[in-house]
């Protein structure tokens, strides 16, 4: 018997009445059940969670600053709503609670009332983080808590992003409020620099005056003391003039007295002597006509001429002795009068100097007690000068230090615009619109481009590989139910055991291949995954199916019904190892080993490179395990077979656990 011919008795047999047809086309149809309808339920449902009811509670109060009220919460709520990620629904913080405890909302998000507050404290000296308040329910769904938590991660980026926009901009408006401040720092700096310069040039000025004034007080010391010398004898003269006109008032007065007397008997003289210089003026006035009496006389007698001649000439020369005294008595009347008025002026200025000599001794007793104190201050003006020279010498000095220091002034002035311009400069000049963009820029650094070097597309795609695989071994275990794993007839006809392995292969094989032709055309066609690699991936399908036949095989052809049992055993252990849904790495150590061992791990990752337009190599690699592991479950089949063609044992005559 050939081993075709034994495929297709075995095919007759599924065929022969209705019932088995039933069975056969029922057990036929498991794995696209499985693979289609999986896939089909899990297609895209990131698509879909805009149909994921989730409560949303704005409690946020906002925050006023500088008159300007601002409600992130409010903002970040209307971006949510806007967004249409999930069916938001605003409700009050009791209806959420209510919602997700019943499930009327798969989790709840809110916003609580100091959460405005708690985001602008960051400029204040007492920051606080704000809270977002995630409630979820794992009794509605657990993986609608999983996408809640993911969505309230980014929610909380786009909030971070926000705040650290405002912060940054915040910051370089800040920044270059100092530039502008550097700059003008630097412009004083430099005006100080030249104002220090000129307060060196000033400093030396002063040094050079204050060596002037130095010399000038030590002048004005010498003099000070000469004074003070001078001050000394005024008032010892004082002094001893002081005790000498002590008597001078009543001394004043006395003369004033004798002064009046003398001026009154001076006034009577020369009242006299008035009289006298008036009867001697008579006197002489009366001589001429005395004479000419004498004569008229001495004519009218007969009186001889020449008598009358000589008593002229002596009359004449009584006459000329007459005015001549006239003349003295006048003199001497005159010098009496200006004797009495001089003796009347005396006699007035005396009293008025014995009016005025008190006052003088007064004064003279103040001039020494002025001369005194005179004394006491130019000692005092003589000290102070020495000490007014020593203070200059001093100023002198620390005028030197000020030069000094005011030359370190000005170097470190130097130094000072030097650093503000460098600070300045290195402080980048930008316009508000930059520095917003700069802001922008800040709060969000990192932009992700997704460069991948395959892409699944959607979520169901990514599962697709390993749902397939899954599919083909589930197929396979099905049709081993109904299949025969080697021809009795014949093992007992034939005695050649690769022909008979081969039958009980080829058979499975070639349902299995067909299974996957069918879910090719469910994952290509009905639900539209895309296939990089269509006959590159549906060869890898219908590989693994053929390869997940020889396994099984070889279970059944040497354990039976038990070996049945393994299969499932080994597609349990094959759906935790083969890193279907998560990467094999986060399996714990003793399934990741397996990992390595298992033939649907190379299933799903070669579908995975072909699907996607991976890496053909690997998906070779893949291929060429797959294979390796069909002959060897082929040669263990056989070498089970060659033991049933040539033994019996007690286990072949007994019935099968399963039936």
């Amino acid at each position: 018997m050939k081993v075709f011919a034994m495929v297709r008795a075995e095919f007759s047999r599924l065929w022969a009445t209705p019932m088995s047809r039933l069975a056969f086309l029922a057990l036929m149809v498991v794995p696209l059940l499985y693979g289609g309808l999986y896939l089909w339920a899990n297609q895209d449902p990131y698509d879909r969670l805009d149909q994921v009811p989730v409560a949303l509670v704005v409690a946020d109060a906002g925050t006023t600053e500088n008159g300007v009220t601002t409600n992130y919460g409010r903002d970040v709520a209307e971006g949510l709503i806007s967004d249409g990620t999930f069916a938001w629904a605003e409700v009050s913080a009791s209806e959420a609670e209510r919602g997700v405890k019943n499930g009327d909302f798969d989790f709840s998000l809110t916003l609580p009332r100091d959460f405005s507050e708690a985001l602008a404290s960051s400029q204040t000296a007492q920051p606080r983080q704000a809270e977002v308040l995630l409630t979820t329910n794992d009794a509605n769904s657990y993986l609608a808590g999983t996408i809640g938590e993911q969505a309230a991660k980014t929610i909380q980026t786009q909030i971070v992003a926000t705040v650290n926009k405002k912060a940054a901009q915040s910051f370089l408006d800040a920044l270059g409020t100092i530039r502008g401040n550097l700059v003008e720092a630097a412009d004083g700096g430099t005006r100080l620099g030249t104002g220090a310069r000129d307060a060196l040039d000033g400093a030396a000025q002063l040094s050079a005056g204050a060596e002037t004034a130095r010399a000038g007080s030590a002048e004005l010391g010498a003099g000070l003391g000469t004074l003070a010398g001078g001050a000394h004898t005024l008032d010892a003269g004082l002094d001893t003039l002081r005790a000498q006109t002590a008597q001078l008032p009543e001394q004043t007065r006395q003369l004033a007295a004798g002064a009046g007397q003398i001026a009154a008997g001076n006034a009577e003289i020369a009242r006299v002597g008035d009289e006298v210089a008036g009867a001697s003026s008579r006197l002489v006035a009366e001589v001429p006509e005395a004479r000419q009496r004498i004569i008229n006389s001495l004519t009218a007698a007969g009186v001889d001429s020449e008598v009358i001649a000589s008593v002229v000439a002596e009359a004449d020369r009584v006459g000329s002795l007459a005015t001549e005294s006239n003349t003295r008595v006048q003199s001497v009347v005159g010098r009496l009068d200006q004797l009495g008025s001089g003796s009347a002026t005396l006699a007035a200025g005396t009293a008025t100097l014995a009016g005025a000599t008190p006052q003088l001794a007064d004064g003279i007793s103040r001039l020494a007690a002025g001369a005194g104190e005179l004394s006491t201050g130019a000692d005092a003006a003589a000290r102070a000068s020495t000490d007014l020279t020593a203070g200059l010498g001093t100023l002198h000095e620390g005028l030197g230090d000020l030069g000094t220091g005011l030359g370190t002034l000005h170097d470190g002035l130097g130094t000072l615009t030097e650093g503000l311009e460098s600070g300045a400069q290195r402080i980048p000049d930008s316009s508000v619109d930059l520095r917003l963009q700069q802001a922008t820029n800040i709060a969000n650094p990192v932009q992700l481009h997704n460069t991948a070097v395959t892409s699944a597309g959607t979520y169901g795609a990514g599962l697709a590989p390993f749902f397939v695989s899954l599919a083909a071994w589930i197929g396979i275990y099905a049709l081993f139910l109904i299949l025969r794993p080697v021809s009795r007839r014949a093992i007992t006809a034939l005695h050649s055991p690769i022909k008979i392995t081969l039958a009980g292969w080829l058979t499975p094989a070639l349902l299995g291949s067909v299974q996957m032709i069918a879910l090719f055309g469910i994952v290509a066609g009905t639900l539209g995954f895309q296939v990089s690699n269509p006959v590159g991936a549906y060869g890898m399908m219908a590989l693994a199916s053929v390869t997940f036949a020889s396994i099984i095989l070889a279970l059944n052809v040497w354990l039976g019904s038990v070996g049945q049992f393994i299969g499932l055993i080994l597609m349990v252990v094959q759906l935790v190892t083969a890193g279907g849904t998560f990467p094999w790495q986060t399996l714990p150590a003793p399934l990741a080993w397996l990992h390595h061992f298992l033939p649907m791990s190379y299933a799903v990752d070669g579908m995975r490179q072909l699907m996607y337009g991976g890496n053909g190599a690997a998906a070779g690699q893949d291929a060429i395990i797959l294979a390796c592991v069909t002959l060897g479950a082929l040669v263990i089949a056989a070498v089970g077979v060659t033991r049933m063609t040539h033994f019996r044992t007690l286990r072949d005559l007994q019935p099968s656990l399963i039936g």
